[in-house]
């Protein structure tokens, strides 16, 4: 039997907030921890033929060097946080991680503009695209109204943190940002569907089909 859990707190998930001027396009949030797998499966999403926006490269964008974000940023947090005229990100994560105020002050800054490039991508698409927004906070920021469907991916704590340092962190910076995040119990309270992800890419992949064949298009087909 394929491991795949359906939330049972949201049945009948109640239709996402949506502006008047959006096309009926069918949007989905995948979400998860830091190392769980989300990017793979956005991945493969994209090949089954979705749209994937990656919000935490959004994030990088609203303050890039010459926009609002990036000068609100430098003003909050000081030229200490700047590398050769940029924002060194790998410095502003350690502030941030340590301070749950200066989080919330970042988050403040950053979150509106995401979300205000993401729905301008969906008022662009055309009205039978499958949008996939990779979004890892959806749980923190209460988002999931936003969207049609909600996915998260899980992994035992253990992988994950193997996976994050096999991509170049320390241990003890992805354990502080497993720490800050919300909990896989937090996750699966908002979601439709859940992604077990501690087996090979072979098996995340067939586990990404059977749900774009079974849960993702039926939806978008209204049936």
């Amino acid at each position: 039997m394929l491991p795949l859990l359906k939330a049972q707190s949201h049945p009948k998930r109640q239709p996402r907030e949506q502006a008047s001027s959006f096309p009926p396009v069918l949007t989905v949030a995948l979400t998860g921890g830091i190392g769980s797998g989300k990017s793979l499966v956005g991945e493969y999403l994209q090949a089954l033929g979705a749209i994937v926006v990656d919000s935490d490269q959004l994030a990088r964008d609203v303050i890039e060097r010459g926009s609002e974000g990036f000068d609100q940023v430098v003003s909050r947090f000081g030229d200490a946080i700047l590398k050769d005229g940029e924002i060194d990100r790998g410095a502003l994560a350690r502030i941030v991680f340590d301070d749950p105020s200066a989080r919330r002050d970042l988050e403040a800054i950053i979150h509106p503009r995401v979300r205000a490039q993401y729905e301008s991508m969906i008022a662009r698409a055309s009205s039978e695209a499958i949008v996939v927004n990779q979004i890892p906070l959806l749980a923190e920021t209460n988002g999931a109204s936003r969207f049609d469907l909600v996915i998260t991916i899980e992994s035992k704590e253990q992988t994950r943190i193997d996976r994050a340092v096999a991509r170049g962190l320390k241990e003890y910076e992805v354990r502080k940002r497993l720490s800050s995040q919300a909990s896989d119990t937090d996750r699966r309270k908002i979601a439709h569907i859940v992604i077990e992800n501690d087996g090979t890419k072979e098996e995340l992949l067939s586990k990404v089909e059977r749900i774009w064949e079974e849960e993702i298009l039926p939806r978008r087909a209204g049936t």
